[in-house]
């Protein structure tokens, strides 16, 4: 976990960082590109203004007073600080401004080249000297400036470059807490899972936020405790088999152990009692087996279109019952539900006495069809009108003389279950019970 901890941080500093150099590089092509179109509109002015002072100028030949005159004059007209040297490099005159702004330290003059020989020096106020050009080719040369400025661009540029490295700092520090929570809960759920695995079947991890994460807790939670139910429903279903395996083989091995001693009378009575007990276990072991198969639910359900009408009256001729009811068809495992009021059935005339009455009705309000396996037996007691669906449970007094070892009920929830239903125990009006049997209505 720490290592996809730092890949998801190093992630984020990464993606902050590419962003940071790549706004960088394009801003600096926005100056870069600024600043030659800066350059190039002074270059022009610096060549008109060059032409038109230099015509406008007296000659060389002219008194200095004169020359210094018409400088003073076209300062004023541009509001330009200006000077003028001689051919030779002496200066002839300087306006106020610009013997001003010299003293404050102002940034180096550009020159500008005349035809006659002179310079004229201009201070100006805005980018930084361009390079001399040669008269003839565009204009009036622009001298280089010797001490260069930071222009107003490079000033925003290194304010934004500023912004951006505080930007980069304040996100990759708030993103460290934000990426440690995540991976927090991810070790707790691994945690979590390695218990699980180790066989701590009650464990469970704590499910905080909505995010994927959570989700993911949440489905853990879920899959844990149906594993957990499964895991404890097939131990006590072991448990409950070896023990009801126990009372049958007991009584095979004291009958077989009779047999070389006993009479042909006695053989024979022997021999019953022996094939009676091989069918007790074989029923038990199928029992077992499709209760395996009903809690894993390793394949899906057929979807036969079945005639519970046509099925209950087949296997209520089995027991002498009697049905009520009108056709009715609905999709699902035949097989299954065959068992399911097979069960049924047996139970009611096993405990229930002569009386057995089957009912099949539409629940329109519900969307279902009820089965109703009614008898007139001692009923039910209400505090135990959930757990006769339990495996291997049976009423106090039920002898196992009386035949089944407690798997039949439970089978008969499992199908129910198993097709979207339910089941149910009431009591009868008149003495006796009621079980019912709901399945959603598929025709």
């Amino acid at each position: 976990m720490k290592s996809l901890y730092l890949r998801i941080y190093l992630t984020v500093v990464l993606v902050l960082a590419l962003f940071a150099f790549g706004s960088g590089w394009v801003f600096q092509r926005e100056i870069e590109q600024e600043r030659g179109r800066s350059d190039g509109m002074f270059a022009e002015r610096m060549a008109a203004w060059g032409d038109l002072i230099e015509r406008s100028l007296p000659g060389t030949q002219a008194p200095a007073a004169e020359q210094a005159q018409a400088l003073q004059d076209w300062s004023a007209r541009l509001r330009l600080p200006l000077a003028l040297d001689s051919p030779t490099g002496q200066r002839i005159a300087a306006s106020e401004s610009f013997v001003r702004r010299q003293a404050e330290g102002a940034p180096a003059p550009v020159a500008v080249r005349l035809d006659d020989g002179r310079t004229l020096w201009v201070l100006r106020f805005g980018p930084r000297g361009i390079g001399a050009r040669s008269r003839g080719n565009a204009g009036p040369g622009l001298g280089p400036s010797p001490i260069p400025f930071v222009p107003r661009e490079w000033q925003r540029g290194a304010g934004l470059v500023a912004l951006l490295a505080i930007l980069f700092v304040a996100v990759s520090l708030g993103a460290l807490p934000v990426v440690r929570r995540l991976t927090r809960r991810l070790e707790a759920l691994k945690q979590g899972v390695d218990r699980f695995g180790a066989g701590q079947l009650q464990q469970r991890v704590e499910v905080s936020g909505h995010d994927e994460v959570a989700a993911v807790a949440a489905s853990f939670n879920l899959a844990a405790t149906r594993i957990e139910a499964l895991v404890r429903s097939h131990q006590s279903l072991l448990a409950n088999a070896s023990h009801e395996l126990r009372s049958p083989l007991a009584r095979m091995k004291m009958a077989v152990s009779m047999l070389d001693h006993a009479t042909p009378q006695r053989r024979e009575a022997l021999m019953r009692e022996i094939e009676t007990n091989v069918g007790e276990l074989d029923a038990l072991v199928e029992e077992v087996l499709l209760a395996s198969r009903l809690d894993a639910a390793a394949a899906p359900l057929a979807q036969d279109k079945v005639d519970l009408l046509a099925l209950l009256a087949e296997e209520a001729a089995r027991v002498d019952a009697q049905v009520d009811g009108a056709a009715t068809t609905l999709r699902g495992d035949e097989r299954l539900l065959r068992r399911a009021l097979r069960n049924l059935l047996e139970n009611a005339r096993r405990y229930g006495g002569a009386e057995v009455l089957v009912e099949l009705r539409q629940v329109p309000a519900q969307a279902a069809i009820a089965i109703r396996v009614c008898d007139r037996g001692p009923g039910v007691p209400p505090a135990m009108r959930e757990r006769i669906f339990e495996p291997f449970f049976r009423l106090p007094g039920h002898a196992e003389q009386a035949g089944g070892v407690g798997l039949g009920l439970s089978l008969v929830k499992q199908i129910a279950i198993a097709h979207g239903g339910s089941v149910r125990c009431e009591a009868r009006d008149g003495g006796g019970s009621c079980f019912v049997m709901e399945l959603p209505a598929r025709p």
